[in-house]
C-alpha cells in the first residue's frame, strides 16, 4: 500500500503505457500537489514548498544567534535548542533528556538491548542508522569526506575533522613528558600510560591488567572461548573484529594495505611490516632504512610491544602493527 511521500516509480513493467499510467493516478490519488522538478506528490500544499526549497536551496528560516539557515520551520525550532540548552524528551526509565525525539528513540534502545541495524558483511548490529552506515565503510571502502588542504580522503566525518587539526595544530594535546602530540585527549591519556605504567583494567579471572579497556575485552574471552564475530561465507568465528576483517579479504581478494615506498599491497598488516622488514629493496636501499634484525618488535616479559622507530609501547602485535601504518603513511 502506497503512503509514503516518495517518487512515484513503479518497478513492475507494463504492457501498455495507459496501465502505467493508471497506477500513476492511483498512487496520487488523494495528493494533488505535484512538484514540478522530480514529480513527487504531497497531500498539502505546504509540503509542495518545503520541497521546491531543496531545488532552488532557499533557507528562509534564519537563526537570529548564529546565522545558521533552514529550509523549515521546525528545523529552526529544534536548532534552538542547541543555544538554549531546552530538553523537553525525557526517558521514562532513567530521567535523561535529550534535545531531540529521535535521540531519544535511540537511548531507549541502551535499555531495551535493541540493535535492528546489522552488517550484512560481518553481523554486526548497531543501535543507530548511523553508526551502521559508518560501519559498513569498513567493508567497501567508501571515503566520502575530503580534506581541501592535502587531497586526503577519509570514511568518517570525525576523522577528518581530527585530520585538519594538523593543518592548523589547532587544539593539540602535549605529552610533557615526550614532546608527542594528539589530536584527542583520550589518546594522549592512553599514551601517558607507556610512561607511567598504570595499568587499571583487571581481569576479574586471572588478575591480569591492562592499560587500555579493549585489550582486557578481548583477553577475557580467553576465558569463555567467546568468538562473537563470525563469517557469513565460511561460518569461521574470531575473537577480534579486526581479525575478521583480515580474514574477510580471504573471500573479497582485497589488499587494502599499501607500502607506500614501493606501491606493493598486502591483505594484513602483518605481511606488509614483514615485506618492509625482509623483501622491499627499493626501501632497504634508503639510507637510513634498518636492517631486518632490527626492526623485529622487541618484546619484554609483561607483553610490551616496542616500535623499533620511536620506541613507543604497546600492549599487543595487532596495536603495534597499527602503529607502524601511521610511520608508513
Amino acid at each position: 500500500m502506497y503512503t509514503g511521500e516518495e517518487s512515484i516509480e513503479c518497478n513492475q513493467c507494463f504492457r501498455m503505457e495507459g496501465k502505467l499510467q493508471l497506477r500513476r493516478e492511483t498512487y496520487s490519488r488523494g495528493k494533488p500537489h505535484k512538484c514540478k522538478e522530480c514529480g513527487r506528490y504531497f497531500t498539502r500544499a505546504e509540503s509542495l514548498e518545503v520541497r521546491k526549497r531543496t531545488h532552488t536551496g532557499e533557507k528562509p528560516f534564519e537563526c537570529k544567534q548564529c546565522g545558521k539557515c533552514f529550509t523549515q520551520a521546525g528545523n529552526l525550532k529544534r536548532h534552538l535548542r542547541t543555544h538554549t540548552g531546552e530538553k523537553p524528551y525525557e526517558c521514562k526509565q532513567c530521567g535523561k533528556r535529550f534535545n531531540r525525539v529521535d535521540a531519544l528513540r535511540e537511548h531507549l534502545r541502551t535499555h531495551t538491548g535493541e540493535k535492528p541495524y546489522e552488517c550484512k558483511q560481518c553481523g554486526k548490529c548497531f543501535t543507530q542508522p548511523r553508526t551502521w552506515r559508518e560501519h559498513e565503510r569498513i567493508h567497501t571502502g567508501e571515503k566520502p569526506y575530503y580534506c581541501k588542504h592535502c587531497g586526503k580522503f577519509f570514511s568518517f566525518r570525525q576523522t577528518l575533522w581530527h585530520h585538519k587539526k594538523t593543518h592548523t595544530r589547532e587544539n593539540l594535546h602535549e605529552c610533557k613528558q615526550c614532546g608527542k602530540c594528539f589530536l584527542q585527549a583520550g589518546h594522549l591519556k592512553r599514551h601517558l600510560r607507556t610512561h607511567s605504567g598504570e595499568k587499571p583494567y583487571e581481569c576479574n579471572q586471572c588478575g591480569k591488567r591492562f592499560a587500555e579497556s579493549g585489550t582486557l575485552r578481548d583477553h577475557q574471552r580467553t576465558h569463555t572461548g567467546e568468538r562473537p564475530y563470525e563469517c557469513k561465507q565460511c561460518g569461521k568465528c574470531f575473537v577480534q573484529a579486526g581479525t575478521l576483517k583480515q580474514h574477510l579479504s580471504t573471500h573479497t581478494g582485497e589488499k587494502p594495505h599499501e607500502f607506500k615506498q614501493c606501491g606493493n599491497r598486502f591483505k594484513v598488516k602483518a605481511s606488509l611490516v614483514r615485506h618492509s622488514q625482509t623483501s622491499c629493496t627499493e626501501y632497504s636501499n634508503q639510507s637510513n632504512a634498518p636492517t631486518a634484525l632490527s626492526i623485529q618488535p622487541s618484546r619484554d616479559h609483561d607483553r610490551i610491544f616496542s616500535c623499533w622507530i620511536c620506541q613507543e609501547e604497546l600492549e599487543s602485535q595487532s596495536l603495534l602493527l597499527e602503529h607502524y601504518d601511521n610511520h608508513m603513511r
